[in-house]
């Protein structure tokens, strides 16, 4: 018999994921991709070790997800993401047609449903506040260890 994990199971997935991202001293969050119950993606910030803005743990599993089931479109997929997708993120689910987007902690200040809920694909379903405490302790302590 197969087990059926959880949506906190998956999240703490991601959270691992956020933990390599934080002891790179990145921005500490982490994505993977589920399909079929398995995870075919992980993926951490990488925006400072590649230099690159666009290097977002989400954009990263998004690559990584496609180049695992050889096509570009995940509408069979799930993204858990331990922050809320920025615009640049949510728009690039809706080009791959990501079928549900998790995520733990809100983005106050970047996050995609400040600037308009329609930015993922119309057959996209998200929901967020999963592990939000621990997902928003973790950005808190990378923030405050920068402030220090």
């Amino acid at each position: 018999m197969t087990t059926i994990f959880s949506d906190e199971y998956f999240m703490r997935e991601a959270l691992k994921e956020a933990k390599k991202a934080f002891d790179k001293d990145e921005v500490p969050v982490g994505a993977i991709i589920v399909c079929d119950n398995k995870i075919i993606a992980r993926a951490h910030n990488l925006t400072e070790t590649l230099n690159d803005v666009t290097a977002h743990a989400e954009m990263q599993a998004f690559t990584s997800a496609a180049n695992h089931i050889g096509g570009k479109y995940l509408n069979e997929c799930t993204l858990y993401v331990t922050v809320e997708p920025c615009v640049m993120c949510a728009g690039a689910s809706y080009w791959a047609q990501i079928g549900k987007v998790v995520f733990g902690a809100y983005d106050a200040k970047r996050g995609f449903s400040l600037i308009e809920d329609h930015l993922m694909h119309p057959k996209t379903k998200s929901f967020g506040g999963i592990l939000q405490k621990e997902c928003g302790e973790l950005m808190k302590s990378f923030f405050a260890k920068k402030r220090s």
